[in-house]
């Protein structure tokens, strides 16, 4: 992708952007925020496309990283806006901060990152009817029991299709680690 090439840019987009958005939404628990960072995230790899370097890891890895930089700006600036002491920090906002600056070494944030991609590629890689219910468990957070009332599904499909979507994953990510090893 160049810098002048819009279809490109589209073509990313749809392709990354799903997963950018669901990793933003879940960092910054707001729908209009997340849909903001992710066009700020998919402008800022168009403008700097020139800092892409395949040898250091995947587009994919490459957008997540823009986006969630993005997206912690944008939940630290929220936290000052709002002049809450950073001692009421959610557990997961802290681990998260606490994972950007303890992370010395560039490579092992790229290793993260890659991480990251492999899981959220073996997630999109699940049939849509698993990958909702994870989403809805470990994304938003809902009980097993919160997830059959939101999808009107059964509790015992919700438990199988979670089940089930967690064992795939186990073997993607398996499948995945043997590839690069």
């Amino acid at each position: 992708m160049s810098a002048s090439d819009e279809q490109a840019l589209g073509v990313l987009y749809d392709r990354w952007a799903p997963l950018v958005h669901s990793l933003v939404l879940h960092l910054l628990e707001d729908a209009g925020e997340a849909e903001d960072v992710v066009e700020e995230t998919f402008w800022q790899a168009w403008r700097q496309v020139s800092r892409y370097d395949p040898s250091r890891g995947a587009v994919s890895t490459w957008l997540v990283t823009i986006a969630r930089s993005r997206a912690l700006d944008r939940a630290r600036s929220r936290r000052r806006m709002k002049e809450e002491p950073l001692t009421q920090l959610r557990e997961s906002d802290a681990a998260s901060v606490s994972r950007v600056s303890s992370a010395s070494d560039p490579h092992q944030d790229a290793e993260a990152a890659d991480r990251r991609a492999a899981v959220l590629k073996a997630l999109c890689a699940l049939p849509a009817e698993q990958r909702e219910a994870l989403q809805l468990a470990y994304f938003s957070g809902l009980s097993q029991t919160e997830i059959a009332d939101r999808t009107g599904q059964p509790l015992g499909t919700v438990k199988t299709r979670t089940r089930l979507a967690l064992e795939k994953m186990r073997v993607q990510l398996t499948m995945l680690r043997e590839e690069t090893a």
